[in-house]
């Protein structure tokens, strides 16, 4: 008995990178550019868009290209360009929140697939069927939820859902410099380090001096990111059962080998739950290539899946 099994989907920054992605095991990228996304792993820039498309396709995977920023008025006029050269070149979905794309994809592009990206408040089956009734394919899930959220929200959404399965996870986002407001905001002492000059930029609160927080900066703004990273791969006939379609692997601020050792442990869990559902066991080697790639500074856990994490 086989069965069918979800996307593995993987951001990239460039054309080559997806290519190894899709090898190591993704069965879908998501792409984009500063211009119209936040967190991009890298530039995938107008000229190559085709290039990195064709590329995924002739490897079977989909391309999808990511525009989550939240656009200012004087950024919108680009968009209806871009959305034509996205079509054109052959993408299989945009991945978006902000209204204002929707509105360009119905007068500019009205054939173009499409997925809803909220970010942190996609979290209910209603404003996710709202969505879906104006045409969405997907709904990307807030990392926040857990397991009942998860499977109730897929029964009553009428939608495809995505979840992430792995990576950090951003904690909110703004135009503004954050900092300040996030330490204001908990009412602790923290402090920013740096750990070298390759190293980056850390949140450390005086009261948990052995988590750090990732600063990631790009053009939309400042991003405080999850101090450890999700791992569901143990999780994955759960997440099948509740009927996900989309397992994301975030790839932001790790190397492309940590990556690939990822989508590869995940593509075979994938597949061989696929061959024999009915016996399927996670096999230990799987979850230890990952362990062995993994920072000792960021653990691997189930996020909010099994119980409500707190930051």
């Amino acid at each position: 008995m086989t069965a069918t099994t979800p996307e593995l989907l993987a951001s990239a920054g460039s054309a080559e990178q997806a290519r190894r992605y899709i090898e190591a095991g993704a069965s879908a990228i998501l792409i984009g550019e500063s211009r119209f996304a936040m967190r991009q792993p890298g530039d995938v820039t107008e000229s190559e868009l085709a290039r990195t498309i064709e590329t995924a396709h002739s490897l079977g995977a989909k391309a999808y290209i990511n525009m989550n920023k939240l656009f200012r008025n004087d950024e919108l006029g680009h968009i209806p360009d871009y959305l034509r050269k996205v079509e054109a070149a052959g993408a299989d979905a945009i991945v978006f929140g902000d209204p204002a794309v929707l509105l360009n994809v119905r007068q500019h592009t009205p054939r173009l697939r499409w997925h809803w990206n909220a970010e942190m408040t996609g979290t209910n089956s209603a404003s996710a069927s709202y969505w879906a009734r104006r045409g969405a394919a997907r709904a990307v899930l807030a990392r926040e939820l857990n397991e009942d959220e998860i499977a109730d929200l897929k029964v009553k959404a009428g939608i495809e859902a995505q979840v992430q399965v792995h990576g950090m996870t951003n904690i909110y986002h703004s135009h503004r410099n954050l900092i300040q407001s996030y330490l204001e905001h908990i009412g602790r002492e923290a402090t920013l380090i740096r750990k070298g000059p390759d190293k980056g930029l850390f949140l450390v609160e005086a009261e948990r001096p052995d988590e750090k927080f990732p600063v990631y900066e790009d053009e939309s703004g400042t991003h405080v990111m999850s101090p450890d990273d999700i791992c569901l791969l143990e999780a994955l006939p759960d997440l099948i059962a509740f009927g996900v379609d989309s397992m994301y692997v975030e790839t932001l601020l790790k190397s492309e080998a940590y990556n690939e050792t990822v989508l590869a442990s995940y593509r075979q869990a994938l597949n061989a739950y696929a061959n024999a559902p009915d016996s399927y066991r996670m096999d230990p080697r799987w979850l230890s290539a990952i362990q062995k790639m993994q920072s000792p500074d960021r653990e691997l856990g189930f996020g909010f899946l099994y119980k409500e994490q707190v930051y």
